[in-house]
C-alpha cells in the first residue's frame, strides 16, 4: 500500500518525473486525498498514473495555489526551467523525502537515520539496516537505495527508517529532522550542479542544520570538509557536544575486521565504525552489532565478490564512479610477499583528467586494463607505474586479465569513472562484468 497521510488531504501538488520515486509519490498523494498533476516525457510513464493524476507539464501550467512541485533528484535545479517557474509562482520545489518528512507526525512512533557522503553511502546504509534487523527491530531502507520510501508500508511503533541521502535529495528537503544524521566523507563530485565545491559541501551540511539540537550526529572526520562541518555543528550545539560524534577508520581493530568477510579494506573500516556508532546511538547491544557485522553480505556492484576461478578472485566494484571511491578498493588488496596481485579494470566516462587519489596505491597493481572513453588517457597516465593493456571493451579486459592473473591474484573492476559512454548505468556495467566472468572457463 505504501505511506498514506491525512497531512496531504485537500492539498495540491505537481509531480515532475515518473520513474520509481515519482510513481510512488503519485500513489501516496492520490491515496491521501491530494489533487495531483503529473508529467513525464515517456508515454508509458504517463499511462501508469492515469486516473490518479491529471496529466500536464508543470513547467507549462499556472502553479499558483499549488502546495509544492515534487521533482526527482535527477532534475538539475540549477539548469531546469521548473526551478524559476515554481519560484515565480511562490511554490516550493521538493522531493519525495520532504513528503516523507511532512508525513512523519501522522505515522506510528519511529526514528529516522539519514546517511550522506560522497562515497560509501549505500554500503553504510545497507549495513546499518542489517544491524538493526539483526537486533530484531522493525526497519525499512530507502531514499537513494532500494524501494522509494513512500512506496513502502509504514513501520509499526518503535521502527527505524534508514535513508541513504544524496546531496540532491537533501537539496529537495526542508524539514527532515533525523534522529541520527550521518556524514561519511566529502570529495569533489557532481560539481556541475553546484556553485563550486563550497556549494556541494553546504548541501551536505544541511542534513545537520535540519536536525533538532538534541538529536545525534555521527561524522567521519577524515577529510577537511567533514572536519569543518563537525566543528560548526559542535559549535552550534555547544550545550551538548557528546551528541555529535567523530569516528574514523582507525577506531576499528584490524583483527576484529578480519571476522567481517564483506567489510574488508580501509574504506569498509570507516563504514563499519560509522555503523557501530549509529547502532549504539539507537541503543542496540554490542552482541547484536557484532553479529550484524559478521553476517552482512556486500551489495551488488560494491566490492562484490563475484567468483573465484583457478585461484583468482573476481570483484565487481562498478559503483566506484570517481577516483576517490576507487582508491580504497585498490588499498584493500596489498601485495603478498612483495608481489603486486591486482589486475585493475579502469575507465569509462571520466569525471577528471587524473587519478590522483588512486596514486598512493599504484604499487598494489600488477596490471591495468583501460576501457571506454577515458581508456587511452588513463593508459598514458598509468604506463610509467604499471603494465597497461588498453582493452577498450570491458569483456576484452576480463578475458585478458584472466589469461595473465595467477593464483592469489584479484581481478578488480573499479572504474573511477561514470558508465554512460558504454552502459546505461553502473549497475548495467557491473552486470556486464559479472556476465563476462561467468563466461570464463
Amino acid at each position: 500500500m505504501g505511506i498514506v497521510s491525512d497531512v496531504f488531504a485537500g492539498r495540491k501538488y505537481a509531480v515532475l518525473g515518473l520513474a520509481r520515486s515519482g510513481l510512488a509519490t503519485v500513489e501516496c498523494l492520490a491515496a491521501s486525498g491530494a489533487q495531483v498533476v503529473a508529467w513525464d516525457s515517456r508515454d508509458e510513464a504517463r499511462a501508469a498514473v492515469e486516473g490518479k493524476a491529471e496529466l500536464a507539464d508543470p513547467t507549462e501550467i499556472d502553479l499558483k495555489g499549488f502546495d509544492g512541485v515534487v521533482v526527482s533528484p535527477g532534475v538539475p535545479l540549477n539548469r531546469h526551467p521548473i526551478a524559476m517557474h515554481a519560484k515565480l509562482a511562490g511554490v516550493p520545489v521538493v522531493g519525495d523525502i520532504e513528503l516523507f518528512a511532512l508525513a512523519r507526525p501522522t505515522l506510528p512512533k519511529h526514528r529516522v537515520v539519514g546517511i550522506t557522503g560522497t562515497n560509501g553511502k549505500s554500503t553504510t546504509t545497507a549495513l546499518v539496516h542489517h544491524i538493526i534487523e539483526t537486533a530484531g527491530i522493525p526497519t525499512r531502507m530507502g531514499g537513494n537505495i532500494g524501494l522509494p520510501i513512500l512506496g513502502q508500508d509504514p513501520l509499526p511503533d518503535g521502527g527505524v527508517y534508514v535513508l541513504e541521502l544524496s546531496s540532491y535529495q537533501i537539496d529537495l528537503t526542508r524539514s527532515l529532522d533525523c534522529d541520527v544524521a550521518v556524514l561519511l566523507n566529502i570529495t569533489p563530485d557532481h560539481l556541475d550542479r553546484y556553485n563550486g565545491f563550497e556549494g556541494y559541501v553546504a548541501s551536505k551540511a544541511r542534513l545537520f542544520e535540519m536536525q533538532a539540537g538534541d538529536h545525534i550526529g555521527v561524522i567521519a572526520a577524515e577529510d577537511e570538509p567533514s572536519r569543518s562541518i563537525l566543528s560548526s555543528v559542535r559549535h552550534s550545539r555547544a550545550a551538548d557536544d557528546e551528541r555529535v560524534m567523530a569516528v574514523k577508520a582507525a577506531d576499528i581493530d584490524p583483527s576484529r575486521q578480519a571476522g567481517w568477510p564483506a567489510l574488508q579494506g580501509p574504506h569498509n573500516a570507516q563504514n563499519a565504525a560509522v555503523a557501530i556508532a549509529v547502532a549504539r546511538a539507537l541503543g542496540i547491544d554490542e552482541a547484536a552489532i557484532e553479529k550484524g557485522l559478521q553476517s552482512y553480505a556486500s551489495l551488488p556492484h560494491r566490492m562484490q565478490r563475484v567468483r573465484e576461478l583457478n585461484g583468482v578472485l573476481y570483484v565487481n566494484d562498478s559503483k566506484a564512479t570517481n577516483a576517490a571511491s576507487t582508491a580504497p578498493a585498490l588499498a584493500a588488496y596489498p601485495p603478498i610477499d612483495g608481489r603486486p596481485r591486482l589486475h585493475w579494470i579502469v575507465g569509462g566516462l571520466a569525471k577528471t583528467d587524473n587519478l590522483d587519489e588512486c596514486e598512493p596505491y599504484f604499487g598494489n597493481v600488477a596490471h591495468a586494463y583501460t576501457i571506454g572513453e577515458a581508456g587511452a588517457m588513463f593508459a598514458e597516465l598509468l604506463r610509467s607505474h604499471m603494465a597497461v593493456d588498453d582493452s577498450e571493451m570491458l569483456s576484452a579486459a576480463v578475458r585478458r586479465a584472466a589469461r595473465v592473473a595467477q593464483p592469489g591474484d584479484v581481478v578488480l573492476l573499479s572504474p573511477a569513472c561514470a558508465s554512460f559512454d558504454q552502459f546505461r548505468d553502473f549497475e548495467a556495467r557491473g552486470d556486464a562484468f559479472v556476465a563476462a566472468v561467468a563466461a570464463l572457463e
